[in-house]
């Protein structure tokens, strides 16, 4: 073979390599969050499904809050690949920033994944559902095609489910945010690691279950990647500080073109869910944000 066919043949096998590691790791992503929900409780808790999910994928019980641990400047650095010092969302019920947005999309507000992917993908069905109405202002909802709160969970339990599994089971969404708030009340109300705080998670991991199965049920599952995580843990009955009962909460992530059996050690940061949603849509990330995909749960 002469050198030129030789350097033509490495070119094209770089580049087949090249393609072949940005290509979409699924069609669907599916982000379930429990707020209020610390790593501390893993091993306690009754959670069948969500432990089912963590020995069949990759997860890690270290991934750390940004500061302070609460709940609106958390989801907001999850969704928004990036800390409270640059999207500007700094406190715990924070509907707009306190701090100006380093820099606003279309929508005029900080760069979250769903703008991302709407970006991309223009006709994706795109949903987020939800208990706390605060979760609205951090989302974008101009890049979605579905939001909506769910009926209030003392009054209907299962509400948020029920919600989730019809959406589920119509749209065949390509990326769902489904984010559970009773962690964290009841946490405020009895207090974490109390026995009122682990009946909860049992009940929240039979709601998980009936997601998975919509999933099943909508013919979604072999294409599908399971996130399961939160914003927070807590101590006593509050949240916000530096203790890490509150900062470490669980990242599982299950599903197709994930490891198998898989508790990785890396450092992740709450900024870090959203680059590593990113990954698996092969979405490009914006300047701005500082998140880093978890590479090494992929396949």
């Amino acid at each position: 073979m002469s050198t030129i066919k030789r350097i033509f043949l490495s070119l094209f096998v770089i580049a087949a390599a090249c393609d072949l590691s940005a290509t979409v790791k699924a069609k669907h992503v599916i982000l379930i969050g429990l707020d209020g929900w610390g790593s501390y409780s893993f091993e306690k808790a009754n959670m069948p499904n969500v432990k089912k999910l963590a020995e069949e994928g990759a997860y890690t019980l270290k991934k750390r809050s940004v500061l302070p641990s609460s709940s609106a400047v958390n989801w907001a650095s999850m969704f928004m690949g990036a800390g409270p010092e640059l999207h500007g969302y700094t406190e715990w019920g924070s509907k707009t920033p306190e701090l100006p947005s380093r820099v606003t999309g279309k929508n005029n507000i900080f760069p979250t994944i769903f703008q991302l992917l709407r970006e991309k993908e223009p006709h994706a069905e795109i949903g987020c559902i939800y208990d706390w109405e605060g979760i609205k202002y951090l989302v974008d909802t101009l890049s979605l095609h579905y939001h909506e709160q769910s009926p209030d969970y003392k009054v209907v339990p299962d509400g948020l489910c029920n919600m989730a599994v019809r959406y589920i089971t119509e749209k065949k969404p390509v990326l769902a945010a489904i984010i559970f708030d009773e962690p964290d009340h009841i946490g405020h109300q009895e207090g974490h690691d109390t026995p009122g705080y682990y009946t909860t998670l049992t009940r929240l991991d039979g709601y998980i279950g009936k997601i998975i199965e919509a999933v099943k049920n909508a013919g979604m599952y072999d294409e599908t990647i399971f996130i399961i995580t939160a914003d927070h843990g807590g101590i006593n009955k509050g949240h916000g500080g530096k203790t890490m009962l509150e900062m470490e909460t669980p990242f599982i992530v299950s599903g197709k073109n994930i490891k198998k059996g898989v508790i990785f050690d890396e450092s992740m940061m709450q900024f870090d869910v959203a680059s590593t949603i990113a990954c698996i849509f092969d979405l490009p990330q914006p300047q701005v944000w500082i998140g880093r995909p978890m590479t090494q749960i992929f396949k």
